[in-house]
């Protein structure tokens, strides 16, 4: 198309266009004159347009920190990479500051250039380092061994305990399918305070009536001896510390070798042991009794009601120092042997 022909004169149209940009410009404003924004679109601009701008300023302020830390970073590390010896720091990229002992060290080394005041810098550093380590471990060490003692039952006080402070007895069970008779003595702590059981004293048979003495043994209880039913051996403890009312415990077990005769006379081996009566008395089984001294509680007999000749066995335990006795009897024994335990502790 000429625009030539246009008002007769070569001139361009309105505007300065030429017709044919005339006629596509006026048919791009028909086909958008019926669009309208949508409802709450300038104030979705206006709060846009801002937020944008924030944006690109935090990404220009944390890229600027991100060089600052990497221009600040290598050089610290070049400097620790070639840095030598045993003062080494390297936590200077992240702590700007030294303990003194670490400065005195650092300078007392390197500071010097191998001086005699160099030297004794280093060794002045090094030898504050030593001391405070030495009291941190005794400190250490002290309140360990403090808490082992208070945790530990066989710890003992100063005072050990006495004839006062104890009291306690014997008893025994009826015999097991072979014979044997399990008892044990309960010692207890009477008093108000506490005291210390150092060993497990001692453990005694007298024999009574029909029971031969010569017969009559006391032994320690062992693994895979004869009285199987008593506590381990390794249970055993030194020494106890008793509260008031707690108490301790020593087992015994009166395994027999032979029975008591069933016919008239004894074994003359017992305290007492004489002639039987002429006029036996079915006096029945004597009944197991019990004291605080060690004294002979049982009394001789001589023949049972079944024709069995009397025996029994007076088991004694003397608490450890020979501060306090208890006895118990076991009856129907004339031979055997009695198997006791260490120190244990009540349950």
């Amino acid at each position: 198309m000429n625009g030539s022909g246009l008002n007769g004169s070569g001139a361009k149209g309105i505007g300065g266009f030429e017709p044919d940009e005339l006629v596509l410009r006026n048919l791009l404003h028909q086909a958008v004159s019926e669009i309208e924004p949508r409802d709450g679109t300038l104030e979705h601009l206006r709060r846009a347009v801002p937020a944008r701008r924030t944006r690109k300023r935090q990404a220009v302020v944390g890229m600027a920190a991100a060089a600052l830390f990497i221009g600040t970073a290598i050089p610290a590390l070049v400097h620790v990479s070639n840095s030598t010896g045993s003062d080494v720091n390297p936590s200077i990229m992240g702590n700007g500051s030294h303990k003194p002992e670490t400065e005195g060290q650092s300078k007392g080394q390197t500071g010097g250039n191998g001086s005699p005041g160099g030297s004794s810098g280093g060794s002045k550093g090094s030898d504050k380092n030593k001391d405070k380590h030495k009291g941190d471990t005794g400190k250490g060490q002290s309140t360990g061994s403090t808490g082992g003692t208070q945790a530990t039952p066989t710890a003992a006080p100063s005072t050990l305990c006495t004839a006062d402070q104890l009291g306690g007895g014997g008893s025994v069970g009826a015999p097991d399918s072979g014979g044997a008779v399990y008892g044990s003595f309960r010692v207890s702590n009477i008093s108000g305070t506490s005291c210390t059981v150092t060993g497990a004293g001692a453990v005694s048979a007298t024999p009574q009536g029909a029971a031969d003495g010569s017969k009559i043994t006391v032994a320690t209880h062992v693994a895979g001896d004869a009285a199987a039913g008593l506590p381990d051996p390794a249970l055993s403890l030194t020494q106890l510390v008793l509260a008031p009312g707690a108490a301790y415990e020593v087992r015994f077990a009166w395994v027999p070798s032979e029975p008591c005769q069933t016919t008239g006379g004894t074994t003359g081996g017992g305290t007492g042991g004489t002639d039987p009566s002429a006029d036996p008395t079915p006096t029945g089984e004597a009944t197991p009794g019990t004291t605080t001294d060690g004294s002979n509680s049982v009394s001789t007999q001589l023949v049972t009601e079944d024709g069995v000749v009397d025996g029994s066995v007076l088991v004694s335990h003397t608490a450890e120092g020979g501060v306090a006795g208890f006895s118990t009897a076991i009856t129907n024994a004339c031979a055997g042997v009695v198997y006791r335990t260490g120190l244990l502790a009540a349950t």
